[in-house]
């Protein structure tokens, strides 16, 4: 099982990820897309890298705007494969803008 990051490591790490927030039982960011289209590419991507990392966000999907949460359910809170999660997905989003 992955280690659970202090809160003192997911402030560190979200210094390093400006479009993220959180703390040490979840992270989260929400993009904009210029079409719901983009939106559903941008979500396609995650997805395989998700599955390329066998480590899967939770998605919430609004019209063109996506919002993201990384969270180890199994070891119940921030870990470091959340952290490389959320800089994949920074960017897909960034390569789509």
């Amino acid at each position: 099982m992955a280690d659970l990051l202090t809160a003192d490591a997911v402030r560190e790490e979200l210094s390093r990820l400006p479009d993220w927030s959180g703390d040490p039982t979840g992270i989260g960011r929400t993009a904009q897309l210029g079409s719901f289209p983009a939106a559903i590419a941008v979500v396609d991507r995650v997805a395989t890298v998700a599955e390329e990392l066998d480590h899967h966000p939770d998605i919430d999907i609004r019209w063109r705007t996506l919002t993201f949460r990384c969270v180890t359910h199994s070891a119940g809170g921030v870990t470091h494969r959340d952290i490389e999660l959320a800089r994949r997905i920074d960017d897909i989003v960034r390569s789509a803008a």
